[in-house]
């Protein structure tokens, strides 16, 4: 009987080693996994590292606050407030926005930029054309056509992490989440065909 016990407490002892050190090995596999369909692209690395603005800070919030807390996406958000369509893209469901950048905007003559925010109806068009109603992630970008909420159609081609939107819109940082949707941030503003 004491045989079996200390058989028992060995193997106990055992497993007590081997288990932890298996769990070490395969921990970073398993975490190099779940990143491995994470945000992509060189523009990334302009995201804050932590906050609210982080990739880790924006997963949390729906996309309009979310993209409120990044200020690589301030001018957007100024318009999305502008257009009214805050309540609309917090409240939708697996979605996904084209979100161009402040120097996206920069690219817009000032006089243009002006005009349209000055134009509910067209800035509704053209900021609506920059989202999707279904989730698009990097798998879908390499030869994609997508109906946006415009009620227009957006393209994408590319391949590794280089992907175009429109033939005019690099991705600069794409599959970055927030709780509602997945959002492709994008160099150039694209207008409604």
């Amino acid at each position: 009987m004491s045989t079996s016990h200390f058989a028992r407490r060995a193997a106990a002892a055992a497993a007590a080693v081997v288990l932890p050190v298996s769990f070490g090995v395969l921990a970073p596999q398993s975490f190099a996994a779940a990143h491995a369909d994470g945000p992509f692209g060189p523009g990334c690395a302009a995201l804050p590292t932590s906050g609210e603005g982080s990739v880790d800070g924006m997963a949390d919030d729906p996309v309009a606050t979310a993209a409120s807390n990044n200020p690589e996406l301030s001018t957007l958000v100024s318009a999305v407030k502008a257009a009214g369509l805050v309540d609309t893209l917090n409240n939708a469901e697996n979605i996904t926005v084209f979100a161009p950048t402040n120097d996206a905007f920069a690219k817009i003559p000032k006089a243009d930029l002006d005009k349209v925010l000055a134009d509910k109806e067209q800035l509704t068009k053209i900021l609506t054309y920059h989202v999707v109603g279904e989730k698009v992630d990097k798998a879908d970008l390499a030869d994609g056509s997508f109906k946006t909420l415009q009620g227009g159609t957006l393209t994408t081609y590319g391949s590794g992490d280089a992907f175009t939107v429109n033939d005019t819109a690099k991705i600069i940082c794409g599959d970055v989440p927030t709780s509602n949707a997945n959002v492709q941030i994008i160099d150039t503003v694209l207008m409604p065909k």
